[in-house]
């Protein structure tokens, strides 16, 4: 399955959250509550059961159900977490954040919490795709100190657009050269936590209109190690390719 193929999969792993016997005010909250997760809120009513709970389906197959007291968090109640929802098990089952209409400004904020955990870690791979030499180029210092971490392995990856690109200093990471059209219209990072489910995380996302970038965010472990998995097999190698500076020499990565 191809980046482009992930995200689809992601995009199609409909859930629906039903609440039951639940008033349509306390609904709304559901749905501004969980507006940022992949999840639709729908409302039904079930005379024969007067708890008020809810339901967590996958296309229709039965996930959890759970109380409505452990998912709904008034708006004008305290948060119980930075976040402000509370940890339940709907949002174990919640791995993947879709997210539309990201500006290429929001897609480097996104990216820089991810490289965050992997430098507050230190150690494991990260993984990094930017499209084109020249996006990848304005990252170069932030990249080098990422991979000056002894035991963090620094992967980035970037295609030539032009006929003399500017190949970044990468005297810290690994830079893969690639001429294939989905490493030009996605732009991923993942971390794969250095073997630690908890730490694990990725970004993916593809361009569909000019500089606007439509993906997901992902905690999801097995998500992760695809989501690597797949780039070490098709774009593992470091491919060797030439530019021509201002003072016309000749480098090779």
């Amino acid at each position: 399955m191809s980046l482009r193929g992930l995200i689809a999969d992601i995009e199609a792993r409909t859930m629906t959250l039903t609440a039951v016997n639940t008033p349509e005010s306390i609904v709304e909250d559901l749905r501004d509550q969980y507006e940022d997760r992949h999840l639709t809120v729908e409302s039904r009513s079930l005379p024969e059961e007067p708890e008020q709970f809810a339901i967590l389906s996958r296309e229709d197959a039965f996930v959890t159900a759970v109380s409505l007291d452990d998912i709904y968090q008034p708006p004008d109640a305290e948060p119980a977490t930075e976040t402000g929802v509370a940890r339940s098990p709907i949002l174990d089952h919640l791995d993947e954040t879709l997210f539309t209409s990201y500006s290429i400004e929001e897609m480097f904020m996104a990216s820089r919490e991810i490289e965050d955990r992997a430098w507050r870690n230190g150690s494991g791979e990260l993984h990094a795709g930017f499209q084109t030499l020249e996006v990848l180029g304005g990252q170069t210092d932030a990249y080098n100190q990422l991979g000056e971490h002894t035991s963090l392995s620094v992967h980035t990856y970037a295609a030539p657009v032009s006929d003399s690109p500017v190949v970044p200093d990468h005297d810290h990471f690994t830079l893969h050269i690639e001429h294939d059209e989905e490493i030009q219209k996605t732009w991923f990072v993942a971390y794969d936590g250095d073997g630690v489910d908890e730490n694990m995380c990725a970004l993916l996302a593809e361009e569909r209109g000019d500089r606007e970038f439509y993906g997901f965010w992902t905690y999801d472990p097995k998500t992760v190690e695809y989501l690597i998995g797949y780039l070490k097999t098709n774009y593992g190698s470091v491919e060797p390719a030439a530019d021509i500076d201002a003072d016309g020499d000749s480098h090779t990565v």
